[in-house]
């Protein structure tokens, strides 16, 4: 752990970069404040954003994807979404798509849930039989393309279309025999369910499945990245340094997390956080390169597969989706 903390995060500098000051942000989440999010509202707490200049606002989500539509209407400035939508919109609306610029999910969230012992022992297993799915989710859109890469038929599936809250529970009540679910959400919704999801259920991660993309970090406007770079540079300095600080010392990314929403349940939020360290930020790739950054064959390859997938007039170039100038040096 110390080994990957060197490699991942440098001691950034508190001094506040010229350009940036006093510089307002509005920052959207992907969702509603979880674990996940501790460094972002730690970074805001211990006056790493104040120290680079910055005024952050930090505001609750309507979903990864739902971030690139936030920021490209002009009423966010940078938030924490879905590379895949940026490359969905940067072959659409190349001049309005946000940039990534720090990359925290290395690995896809998505996942094929299914019950411990029950039909589905891999995923061709799934031919012909009923695969629950919110029809708007990135999980079920993403479907097609997993299929592909574990060289199944996807139309040999039935997907039924089914509520994001009651995934889970359809499934344990065999109204379907797997779920496709966003790993993160749905671990927690089990252990809220009084079961073990490493012991009874079964996962099927797409990354693992062959389906090699990049999903959430942090991304910035086309205008907050040509007007005001270095405040680009000090927010994602400012979160790298707290994500350094919730790593180090878990107990206190959760803390801030019940400080701004007391309803939530401090250890289920803990639990929810190292599963997204151990499956989605923690990676071989993330050890040798450090957080935040991407590998660009890894990305070029992820862009082709969202082309084919949406059906996109073009297939972007990784720079117009990813920027690595802004990240923190390394040590």
């Amino acid at each position: 752990m110390k080994k990957l903390l060197t490699a991942a995060f440098a001691v950034i500098s508190m001094t506040a970069s010229a350009g940036a000051a006093d510089i307002p942000i509005k920052f959207t989440l992907d969702w509603k404040i979880q674990g996940v999010h501790s460094w972002f509202y730690l970074a805001k707490e211990k006056g790493y954003f104040a120290a680079e200049g910055l005024d952050v606002t930090i505001d609750q989500g309507e979903g990864s994807a739902a971030t690139v539509t936030r920021i490209m209407s002009g009423a966010y400035d940078a938030g924490f979404g879905d590379m895949n939508a940026i490359i969905q919109n940067a072959a659409t609306n190349p001049d309005e798509a946000p940039v990534m610029v720090y990359q925290i999910y290395n690995q896809p969230p998505f996942a094929v849930l299914t019950k411990a012992g029950g039909k589905v022992e891999s995923l061709s297993g799934l031919e012909g039989l009923k695969v629950g799915g919110p029809a708007g989710s990135a999980s079920t859109k993403l479907f097609p393309a997993l299929a592909e890469a574990a060289g199944f038929d996807a139309a040999k599936v039935e997907i039924i279309n089914v509520a994001p809250n009651l995934q889970e529970q359809m499934l344990i009540q065999d109204q379907v025999d797997a779920s496709l679910v966003f790993n993160v959400t749905s671990y927690l919704n089990i252990l809220g369910q009084n079961m073990d999801p490493d012991e009874d259920f079964k996962w099927f991660p797409y990354g693992e499945a062959g389906l090699d993309i990049y999903s959430n970090g942090v991304m910035v406007s086309p205008k907050l990245l040509n007007d005001h770079p270095d405040a680009v540079k000090g927010l994602v300095s400012a979160i790298a340094k707290a994500m350094a600080d919730v790593i180090a010392n878990p107990a206190e990314g959760i803390d801030i997390i019940v400080k701004t929403e007391p309803l939530s349940n401090g250890a289920l939020e803990m639990k929810r956080m190292e599963f997204a360290l151990n499956n989605l930020i923690y990676s071989d790739e993330t050890k040798a390169n450090g957080i935040g950054t991407v590998d660009p064959e890894r990305l070029t390859r992820s862009i082709a597969v969202i082309q084919k997938l949406y059906d996109l007039p073009n297939a972007p170039e990784a720079s117009a989706v990813f920027n690595d100038g802004f990240l923190p040096a390394t040590q």
